[in-house]
């Protein structure tokens, strides 16, 4: 009973109002107006580097780059690349590295060289996370039933997982799971971390929808459906992590859905691998 009463739209308040309080500081050594206008203002430049840069498209550009070079040794080095068994995990490998420039060591920088603050201070920290873990899995439990749904779809094993090589052997399967894994942990440390605790000073809980909209922003090419959950899972995810003061039940969330998507359309196809290297 005490569950469903948590439910009720008036607790919802009631959370954002005590997280209001908790927001108020005696000490700013950053002025309130100057955190947020830095602080969105650097978010958006994140946001511009990560969206042009993590395609493919860049990871081809330096390579054209160095054949129009005169250097004979680059350009080798990109012919024997091109051959290399893992030449597509390569690109998912620059993918996942412009994220973690982009969504950590950027904003770490930011956090050190002009907030004056800690990392543990912006969720890595482990926090509270034992005492919102039923909170964790309302939000994780329909979404894995759904993702067990959809997996006998035709049109979702051939989504997932992103590398085709996956299922090849155990070593793709381990390097692509570490790739995909470590772009949700900075993920959440951008948006649930850095990006809440560098405007909770200055804005309270209403930091929490400013959050919101670039999240939502970057499932603008994805179908409505996820579109829209990305906003209320947005949501959520921002108030626990700031009742938490942790980015690890988040972590949590988007890492057990990711893993089960992927195992799932690799046993609708060819199942898991069976051999440690291709």
């Amino acid at each position: 009973m005490a569950f469903f009463k948590s439910l009720h739209p008036r607790q919802f308040f009631t959370v954002l109002h005590r997280i209001d309080q908790q927001s108020q500081v005696s000490v700013e050594p950053v002025r309130p107006s100057q955190r947020v206008f830095f602080t969105l203002f650097f978010v958006g430049l994140c946001l511009l580097l990560v969206n042009y840069a993590k395609f493919n498209g860049a990871f081809f550009w330096f390579y054209e780059l160095f054949q129009s070079g005169d250097s004979l040794s680059l350009q080798r080095a990109f012919m024997y690349l091109r051959r290399d068994p893992f030449y597509e995990l390569y690109q998912h490998a620059w993918w996942g590295f412009i994220h973690v420039l982009g969504f950590f060591i950027l904003p770490a920088l930011f956090i050190r060289c002009y907030l004056k603050e800690r990392l543990n201070q912006h969720g890595l920290q482990w926090g509270a996370v034992h005492r919102h873990l039923k909170w964790y899995l309302v939000l994780v439990a329909p979404i894995l039933c759904g993702v067990v749904v959809v997996s006998f779809r035709d049109d979702f094993a051939s989504h997932y997982p992103f590398y085709r090589n996956a299922g090849r052997s155990w070593l793709d399967f381990l390097l692509w799971e570490s790739i995909y894994i470590g772009q949700f942990v900075v993920l959440e440390f951008f948006f649930r971390g850095f990006m809440l605790n560098a405007l909770r000073p200055a804005m309270g809980a209403q930091g929490i929808l400013v959050m919101c909209l670039p999240y939502l922003m970057l499932h603008f090419s994805k179908p409505w459906i996820e579109a829209t959950g990305a906003l209320f899972f947005g949501l959520f995810l921002g108030i626990l992590a700031l009742h938490s003061r942790s980015i690890w039940g988040g972590v949590g969330v988007h890492v057990s859905i990711a893993l089960a998507m992927d195992v799932a359309a690799l046993m609708q196809t060819r199942g898991l691998p069976q051999q440690w290297t291709p």
